[in-house]
């Protein structure tokens, strides 16, 4: 038993050692390759570390800067100010085109969709929305309603439906999807599509009846089950 233990730990070394030249063997036959690999790995991480610091950043902190003032016009109702800067700051469209590819550049997207929206400019405002990258959980869910505000302004109801729905279900909570469900249960009746209606009325009332759009969904509800003719 001894012996046939000591004839495998032999013949395990044997392989360990085959192995190890092998490898040896690679190495020096693409040393060239695999040097020039390494330095070509370097050159990247250190034009990514020098980009970030030396551009990015400075990128970003100068977008931000630039888009201060326009936030406080956004916030005052002064939405071509905010689109259009004052001659002295930039404003959003201007931080879109000079800062497209920075934080800031994406949340002007978010901003000018909105004011765009709020002045009447309906099919900018869809554009400027649909290019806005958002993972916040309240944010994410306001920009596509806005969508679906915007393509009901434009009589495209069932675009207007489908925002309004995909705006409830992105990021559940009691704020904005029981709001986005009452709209697009109200689309969705306009649109003869009642019982998709009747489903977002009644998610309503299920899960969250303590929401504002809750207090008068029964009227809703009995409405389009009378359509229905559901006794």
């Amino acid at each position: 038993m001894t012996k046939k233990k000591h004839y495998k730990q032999d013949d395990s070394f044997q392989a360990v050692e085959e192995s190890l030249t092998r490898t040896e063997q690679f190495i020096q036959k693409n040393q060239n390759t695999l040097s020039t690999v390494v330095v070509i790995v370097i050159a990247i991480v250190a034009g990514y570390l020098a980009y970030d610091r030396y551009i990015a950043l400075p990128n970003e902190q100068e977008a931000q800067s630039q888009m201060f003032m326009a936030e406080r016009y956004f916030e005052v109702d002064s939405f071509q100010l905010a689109l259009n800067g004052d001659g002295n700051y930039l404003g959003f469209n201007q931080i879109i085109d000079n800062y497209g590819g920075t934080l800031s550049g994406n949340l002007a997207h978010y901003y000018a969709g909105i004011s765009n929206l709020k002045l009447g400019q309906f099919q900018q405002a869809i554009d400027l929305l649909e290019n806005f990258d958002a993972n916040d959980a309240m944010v994410n869910p306001i920009s596509k309603g806005a969508i679906g505000d915007a393509y009901c302004e434009l009589g495209n109801l069932d675009e207007a439906a489908d925002y309004y729905l995909d705006a409830a279900n992105v990021s559940e909570n009691s704020f904005t999807t029981p709001y986005f469900l009452f709209k697009a249960g109200k689309v969705l009746e306009e649109l003869g599509q009642l019982k998709k209606a009747l489903d977002a009325f009644e998610n309503i009332d299920k899960k969250f009846h303590n929401s504002a759009e809750a207090r008068s969904i029964e009227k809703y509800i009995t409405r389009v089950e009378i359509k229905l003719g559901v006794n």
